[in-house]
């Protein structure tokens, strides 16, 4: 008898935590949904308007400007928008940064916007819920945790090889209809801008964070975000004791790639290298170096300290303008 109580006491506890799980995620998407738009985009030829892209949007202010893929834009400045609740509208493209692989499109018509939250709160393990509109396929959602965080991953596209820096890393499955859909905290608050570009399965999202608040500002302003481009795919380490006793920092990044032709690989850098500091600052994520390279870095020497086989180096590399250093590529 005893037996048979505790394992049904045990059938109730997995019961309650399933329900419980499933009122947090339903609850998500709930409230987010009607933020979350279908996108399609569109370039004109002589016979008419031809659909060349689709996506999911998010509306960010009250009136009407939405947040989405840079890559879902790519080359297109105008499409349409279709909501949960049935309205639809006109877009056109603000601005568009590839680095950060976001853009911002205004919207004739919307929904109220969503809440926007701060990734910088995130922890490894946490619940977070993907939310998009793929082809007018309202609320699909998919639910995961938090598996990574401050990750820059590299991705190609022909001859070019472009980064897309301080990515949350889920494993929320993503299909590429669900790029430019929110991912929402247990609070139903957007703390990234999905991207399925790294391919179809893989849960990557943009952080929303004090850098990409930056980028959202000057997209508004002015269409485009001036960035200074290393060439560098990095991914955030702890340092072993020795080497904390060593050189004095906890933590830093890892080279895993070095862009050929790229500012970082002029300048010495190699893959395996792990990048202590830069302009004198210690670094601990991809956003950490990414929030030094805005427009004021361009030309300038950046100084880095760099541990190598247990040495510590000091590297200096001049970074570039990124669409000058992609047109290279090209």
């Amino acid at each position: 008898m005893d037996g048979e109580r505790t394992l049904d006491s045990e059938r109730t506890d997995d019961g309650d935590a399933l329900d419980a799980y499933s009122l947090i995620v339903t609850g998500v998407a709930e409230s987010v949904t009607a933020h979350v738009a279908a996108l399609e985009m569109s370039s004109a030829r002589r016979n008419g308007f031809i659909r060349r892209g689709a996506g999911s949007a998010v509306v960010f202010t009250e009136d009407g400007y939405l947040l989405t893929n840079a890559h879902v834009v790519a080359g297109l400045s105008s499409g349409r928008a279709l909501f949960a609740d049935g309205r639809h509208s006109e877009v056109e493209l603000v601005g568009a940064d590839p680095l950060s692989d976001l853009a911002v499109l205004r919207a004739l018509q919307a929904p109220p916007p969503a809440v926007l939250g701060n990734a910088e709160t995130l922890k490894v393990g946490q619940l977070v819920v993907a939310v998009g509109n793929p082809l007018g396929l309202s609320g699909s959602v998919t639910a995961g945790v938090v598996s990574g965080l401050g990750r820059a991953i590299p991705v190609r596209s022909g001859r070019h090889t472009r980064l897309i820096e301080d990515v949350i890393q889920t494993d929320a499955s993503l299909n590429p209809g669900n790029s430019g859909g929110a991912l929402a905290d247990t609070r139903g608050r957007v703390v990234g801008i999905n991207t399925a570009v790294a391919g179809a399965g893989l849960g990557l999202a943009v952080p929303i964070n004090g850098t990409t608040r930056r980028i959202i500002a000057a997209l508004l302003r002015d269409g485009r975000v001036v960035r200074a481009y290393l060439g560098l795919v990095t991914t955030p380490v702890p340092l072993d004791v020795a080497a904390v006793v060593r050189t004095g920092f906890k933590e830093g990044l890892r080279i895993v790639e070095v862009i050929a032709g790229s500012p970082a690989e002029r300048a010495g850098l190699l893959p395996g290298d792990l990048v202590l500091s830069a302009q004198d600052r210690a670094l601990t994520s991809a956003e950490s170096l990414q929030k030094l390279l805005f427009a004021q870095a361009l030309g300038e020497p950046f100084r880095m300290s760099v541990l190598r086989d247990g040495k510590v180096l000091g590297m200096v590399a001049i970074p570039e303008e990124l669409d000058e250093a992609m047109e290279r590529q090209g």
